[in-house]
């Protein structure tokens, strides 16, 4: 019989539910406030996330891996999953951290407007 697998990053959903639930037990008042919050966060990443993809087409963090990530990997353990093309490690991790500093300030600009 097959191993169930779990969908990515289960564990924090599952602690948010437990911190939603305990918020509520403790303060039901409070609980459509931090529900608000919670979505515009939630909204801000993923604005922040497409506002990257309008403003760099063509220069996506995937686009410098070596080989297609989403047909998947079978590297055994302690190797790289998917290898990163020859001379572009700094243009792919600067791409990545771009990515990561317009996700950060978008969700920080929609939580300061709050």
């Amino acid at each position: 019989m097959a191993e169930a697998v779990w969908p990515r990053l289960f564990s924090w959903i599952l602690l948010s539910a437990l911190l939603f639930a305990g918020l509520y037990f403790v303060s039901p008042q409070q609980a459509a406030v931090a529900y608000y919050k919670f979505a515009l966060v939630i909204a801000a990443a993923i604005a922040g996330y497409w506002i990257d993809r309008a403003l760099f087409p063509y220069a996506r963090p995937d686009g410098y891996l070596a080989d297609f990530w989403q047909k998947g990997s079978d590297e055994p353990v302690g190797q790289v999953d998917f290898v990163v093309v020859r001379d572009y490690k700094r243009v792919f991790a600067a791409a990545m951290l771009r990515r990561a500093i317009i996700v950060g300030a978008t969700i920080l600009g929609v939580t300061l407007g709050l």
